[in-house]
C-alpha cells in the first residue's frame, strides 16, 4: 500500500509515518496543504490521509478540488473537529472516511486496511506501452522492439513519471520534487540535460520525439506527433 500523508504537525506526522512504515506501508509526507493536489495528481497513491487544517490549502479544500477534478482514489480525513456538521462537511467534500484526533494508531491502521480492501480502482499496470516502447515498471526496463534501452536509474524515473502522465504536461518543479526531492540542489539546467540524454537514447532516426518541451512549464510524453 502506498499512502500520501498530509500533516503539518511535524511530531505527529513523523510518528504516523514511522508507524505506518513499520507495517509495510509506503508513506510520502507533506507538511503544506498546497502540495496535496500536485502530489496526488502526479503520483499513484492507494490512499490519501489528509489533515483538515493545513497551511496553504486545507485538507478538506484539497479533497474537494481533487474530487471535482475526477480523482477517484480513497481519501481519509484526519481532524480534531468532531461535530456532526463537520463530519458531514468532510464527507460531502469527498472523503471516504473520517478519523477524529486524538486517535489510536491501531484504529488508523485498521481504517487504512479497510479502505484498501474496499478500493475498486484499477491497480497500476506493471507494463506501459507508449509510442512503440514497452516500459516494464517492475523490472525497471525500457524496450523498443525487444531491444533494451539502457537507462540510468534517474533517466528511468523521469521516463516513468512522464509515461504515467501520458499526454499531460508535467511541470518542472514536479519533476524536480518527485525525482530528486525538495532538499536537492538540482537545477532546471540539470533537468534539461537529462531530457537531452533521454531524447538521444530514444532517437530512432525517424525524426520523431516522444518527449515534448512545453516552454516555460515543463515536459510531456506523447505517443504520436
Amino acid at each position: 500500500m502506498r499512502v500520501l500523508l498530509a500533516e503539518d504537525d511535524k511530531r505527529l506526522g513523523k510518528l504516523i509515518k514511522y508507524m505506518l512504515e513499520q507495517n509495510q506501508i509506503q508513506v510520502e509526507w507533506v507538511t503544506d496543504g498546497s502540495d496535496i493536489y500536485d502530489y496526488a495528481k502526479f503520483t499513484d497513491y492507494d490512499i490519501l490521509v489528509l489533515d483538515w487544517m493545513m497551511p496553504g490549502e486545507s485538507g478538506v479544500d484539497a479533497c474537494r478540488r481533487l474530487r471535482k477534478d475526477g480523482y477517484e482514489r480513497a481519501i481519509l480525513m484526519l481532524t480534531a473537529r468532531d461535530s456532526v456538521e463537520d463530519r458531514v462537511t468532510g464527507l460531502d467534500a469527498g472523503a471516504d472516511d473520517y478519523l477524529v484526533k486524538p486517535f489510536e494508531f491501531a484504529e488508523l491502521l485498521a481504517r487504512l486496511r479497510a479502505l484498501g480492501r474496499r478500493s475498486t480502482q484499477k491497480i497500476q499496470q506493471d507494463i506501459i506501452e507508449v509510442g512503440g516502447y514497452t516500459l516494464n515498471r517492475t523490472a525497471k526496463v525500457l524496450k523498443k522492439d525487444d531491444q533494451v534501452i539502457q537507462l540510468s536509474p534517474r533517466e528511468f524515473q523521469i521516463f516513468d513519471l512522464l509515461a504515467q502522465n501520458l499526454g499531460i504536461v508535467v511541470p518542472r518543479d514536479i519533476i524536480l520534487d518527485r525525482i530528486w526531492g525538495l532538499e536537492s540542489d538540482v537545477s532546471s539546467n540539470n533537468i534539461d540535460s537529462y531530457m537531452k540524454i533521454l531524447r538521444k537514447k530514444l532517437d530512432t532516426g525517424d525524426g520523431k520525439n516522444l518527449i515534448k518541451t512545453v516552454r516555460g512549464v515543463g515536459y510531456k510524453l506523447e505517443a504520436d506527433d
